[in-house]
C-alpha cells in the first residue's frame, strides 16, 4: 500500500524541510499522512477550486509549491479563502503538502534550476549558497531567563522538557551562528554535528550563461517567451550585451547585490516593488517577469519527479488557473 507519508518522504528527500526559511511553513498542512493515496495533483495554490479539482479526479493529495496555511489559523469559520480551502479539503478528504523555500533552495530539481533550463543557461550555480549548517544540542534548566529561551528559539533551537528540572533544546542552525549561540549560553554544555549539507548544493537563486550573448531587447523578448508571461517589466536599457543572467523565482529583490557582485548583466524575479527598481544603479538590468509566471513551471516540475516515483497512480496538473493578477492589454 501507498501512502500519503511515500509521497511526502519521497518530497523531502529532494527538498528537506531544513531547507525552508523560517518564515515559511512547508510541510503536511491537512490530511492523515497515513492515508492510502489515490493520486496526486500538483498546483501553485491549493485553493477552493483546486481542492474541488483533485477529488473530483479521485485525488485525495494535492502538492502546491505555497502553503495555503502560511500564519496561524485561529478559528475555521469560512471568513476568508484560506479558512475556506481548508475546511473544503477536511470535508472532501484531500490532503494538501506543500513544499515552498526548501523547493526553492536546492540546486538540483528546484524551482529556480527549471527556470534556467527553460532559459539555456549553461554553467548554473546558486546566486547565494547558504553557509554549512550543524545540528545543535544542549541542556539548560528549565528555570533558565525566559529572554534567552527567547533568543535560543529565534535561532532556531527548540525545547523540550527532560529529566531532573533540564531543557533539552535542539535544532539546525547555521555554522557561522554556533561561536554567537556559545556567548548567550556562557558555561552550559552543547554538542553539534555536521548535517548533510555543502554551500554548492542548497541556497537562494540561480546565476548561469548564455551559450552566446544577446542583445538586451532580444533578450527581453526571448525572456517574454520562454517565461510564457504577458508583460515585462524592466529598468532602463544599457546598451551592452546579455550573457551571465542571474534569477530567482518568486520574489527576489533581497538577492539584487548578489547578482550585481557576481557581474550579471540581468536580474529576473518577480514582484518587484516601483522604489526597489532604483537599486538597479545603471549597473544591472531588472526584469520581472511576476510572480506566478516566474513559478509556474513549478507545477510541471513536480508532476514530473512525482510520476517518475509513483508510475501506478494518476499525477494531475491542476487546470484550474490560480494567478490572482490579471492584465488589461
Amino acid at each position: 500500500m501507498t501512502t500519503i507519508q511515500d509521497v511526502t518522504r519521497y518530497l523531502e528527500g529532494i527538498a528537506p524541510p531544513r531547507y525552508q526559511e523560517s518564515y515559511d511553513n512547508a510541510g503536511l498542512l491537512v490530511g492523515d499522512a497515513g492515508t492510502e493515496l489515490t493520486g496526486i495533483l500538483t498546483c501553485l495554490d491549493a485553493t477552493e477550486a483546486v481542492i474541488d479539482e483533485a477529488a473530483d479526479k479521485g485525488c485525495n493529495l494535492v502538492v502546491a509549491h505555497h502553503p495555503i496555511i502560511f500564519k496561524g489559523l485561529k478559528r475555521l469559520t469560512g471568513s476568508n479563502y484560506v479558512q475556506r480551502s481548508v475546511q473544503k479539503a477536511i470535508r472532501r478528504e484531500v490532503a494538501v503538502y506543500a513544499v515552498h523555500t526548501n523547493l526553492d533552495n536546492v540546486l538540483h530539481s528546484g524551482v529556480n534550476e527549471r527556470i534556467a533550463q527553460r532559459l539555456d543557461l549553461q554553467h548554473y550555480r546558486l546566486l547565494a549558497p547558504k553557509p554549512a549548517q550543524r545540528k545543535v544540542e544542549l541542556f539548560m534548566p528549565a528555570a533558565e531567563s525566559p529572554e534567552l529561551l527567547k533568543r535560543l528559539h529565534t535561532a532556531g533551537l527548540h525545547g523540550h522538557p527532560a529529566p531532573g528540572g533540564q531543557l533539552r533544546l535542539e535544532g539546525v542552525v547555521d555554522e557561522d551562528r554556533l561561536q554567537e549561540i556559545r556567548q548567550w549560553i556562557g558555561g552550559h554544555a552543547m554538542h553539534s554535528y555536521p548535517v548533510d549539507q555543502t554551500s554548492e548544493q542548497v541556497g537562494a537563486g540561480m546565476v548561469g550563461e548564455l551559450p552566446e550573448p544577446m542583445d538586451e531587447i532580444d533578450f527581453l523578448y526571448f525572456l517574454k517567451d520562454r517565461m510564457q508571461t504577458k508583460v515585462v517589466r524592466h529598468t532602463r536599457l544599457l546598451g551592452r550585451p546579455v550573457q551571465r543572467v542571474a534569477l530567482c523565482g518568486g520574489a527576489g529583490s533581497f538577492l539584487l547585490p548578489k547578482a550585481k557582485q557576481v557581474g550579471a548583466q540581468v536580474f529576473i524575479t518577480g514582484d518587484y516593488k516601483y522604489h526597489d527598481f532604483f537599486d538597479a544603479e545603471d549597473q544591472i538590468l531588472i526584469a520581472d517577469v511576476g510572480h506566478y509566471e516566474s513559478e509556474q513551471f513549478t507545477i510541471p516540475l513536480l508532476r514530473e519527479l512525482l510520476s517518475e516515483k509513483f508510475p501506478n497512480f494518476a499525477v494531475h496538473l491542476a487546470e484550474v488557473q490560480t494567478n490572482p493578477v490579471h492584465y488589461l492589454f
